[in-house]
């Protein structure tokens, strides 16, 4: 009887590792930038995703001593944002089982482009930003807080 509990407690085991190893398509919670500059947490809306800025390394704009703002955004509307709820995926629907699709803001120069973004491993999130055919992208980490 001890032998056959080893046996399954064995079986248990191993499925559980088989289990660990698959890939989750889950998007959603706070991923790390590649640059680590910015986190930006990932939630489902809208029967897609959305991605809203909630950390920053710098949060004070050294020039002005005050809560950095989206300053490179050509709309003067829009160019005094607080760059903490900064929302930078826009129409993000499932075009695939682990594939988002839709726009990206880049605060960096206050441009949106096309964009896609699928889970590349439970820690890793594929982000990438297109201009016509061309498409560059960075992998996010996942943050746990």
């Amino acid at each position: 009887m001890l032998v056959r509990s080893g046996f399954v407690i064995a079986v248990f085991a191993a499925m559980l590792s088989v289990a660990s190893a698959q890939t989750p398509t889950d998007p959603t919670g706070i991923w790390l930038t590649q640059a680590g500059d910015a986190k930006v947490r990932v939630s489902k809306c809208r029967g897609g995703i959305c991605g809203v800025v909630v950390w920053l390394r710098n949060p004070i704009d050294p020039a002005t001593g005050r809560p950095a703002v989206d300053d490179k955004n050509r709309n003067p509307a829009l160019s005094k944002r607080p760059m903490i709820g900064l929302p930078l995926f826009h129409g993000m629907s499932q075009t695939d089982s682990n594939k988002w699709s839709g726009t990206i803001y880049n605060a960096d120069d206050g441009n949106s482009y096309a964009s896609n973004v699928s889970v590349a491993s439970p820690g890793a999130l594929r982000v990438e930003g297109c201009v016509g055919a061309l498409c560059s992208g960075e992998v996010w980490t996942r943050s746990h807080r």
